[in-house]
């Protein structure tokens, strides 16, 4: 049987597709004009497409620069970023959900204060920090200042805190101590939630530029976007064919992640309520 839309759904589809055109449509024009010829991308009028399709563009960039080191400098400080924010926020969140101190909610209202700070305020101590460790063109130098993310550690407070206690109160009557509850009982309830943290977490981190492009210049130490952008700029102008070819590379393995998960991506927004955000 055909189904019939009401008028307030055939309103909201027709608004979802044309918000879904707008999303699309500069990712098209980046693809097709990194198969013009460079020549033609400042061509006027403008055009989709040029007079013939080439792969020139990708042959430069990728014969250019190091995309294998960048990309698994840009993978390995993704993945550690994740793992290391997700952990430590998730256990900082179950410590203000469930344990009750003095000064908790002084301390935690001071901790999502910093949502409201923008990260490059933060960037000029920061960079003088990492120079004063020495660790300046080093992974870690990268990862450690994107470990701290009070929006994350605000979503899992407010998910912690809907958790029926009566499951942790159980495993206490059973002997169980406050880190066993956490590792065996919450997180495994909390898997939704931690997935799509986690791969919003892995997005965020694997497109930063600014920060990993201001402490890494050392071609080994390097991401992905760093190494492209220095791989594009020139002495002759802006190369747009290789622009483009540079973001659709960059951009491809954030579609495998989102194509790979995108059902936990689903699941963890309605759980987390991040649609609003």
């Amino acid at each position: 049987m055909t189904k019939r839309f009401r008028p307030g759904q055939l309103a909201l589809l027709l608004v979802a597709l044309v918000l879904a055109a707008v999303w699309l449509a500069p990712i098209a024009w980046a693809v097709a004009t990194s198969l013009k010829p460079e020549t033609e991308t400042t061509k006027l009028p403008l055009e989709w497409f040029g007079s013939e399709l080439t792969l020139d563009a990708y042959r430069l960039v990728l014969g250019t620069g190091d995309i294998v080191t960048w990309a698994i400098n840009s993978t390995v400080t993704a993945v550690l970023v994740t793992f290391l924010t997700v952990l430590l926020s998730a256990m900082a969140a179950y410590g203000f959900a469930r344990t009750h101190f003095r000064g908790r909610r002084a301390l935690l209202a001071l901790i999502l204060a910093g949502i409201m700070v923008p990260p490059q305020v933060l960037m000029a101590p920061l960079f003088a920090e990492m120079v004063a460790l020495g660790l300046v063109d080093t992974w870690w130098a990268i990862v450690l200042p994107q470990v701290a993310a009070p929006l994350i550690l605000y979503v899992l407070f407010k998910f912690f805190q809907d958790v029926p206690p009566e499951l942790e109160q159980a495993a206490f009557v059973d002997g169980a101590g406050r880190w066993r509850v956490f590792f065996t009982i919450v997180l495994p309830l909390s898997r939704p939630v931690l997935a799509a943290v986690s791969i919003f977490t892995f997005i965020t981190t694997w497109n930063n530029f600014l920060w990993p492009f201001l402490v890494s210049t050392d071609p080994n130490t390097m991401t992905l976007p760093v190494g492209l952008a220095n791989v594009v700029q020139g002495t002759f102008g802006l190369r747009y064919a290789q622009i483009m070819a540079s973001v659709v590379l960059a951009g491809l393995p954030l579609l495998v992640v989102f194509v790979l998960f995108q059902r936990q991506i689903v699941r963890g927004v309605a759980h987390t309520g991040l649609a609003g955000q």
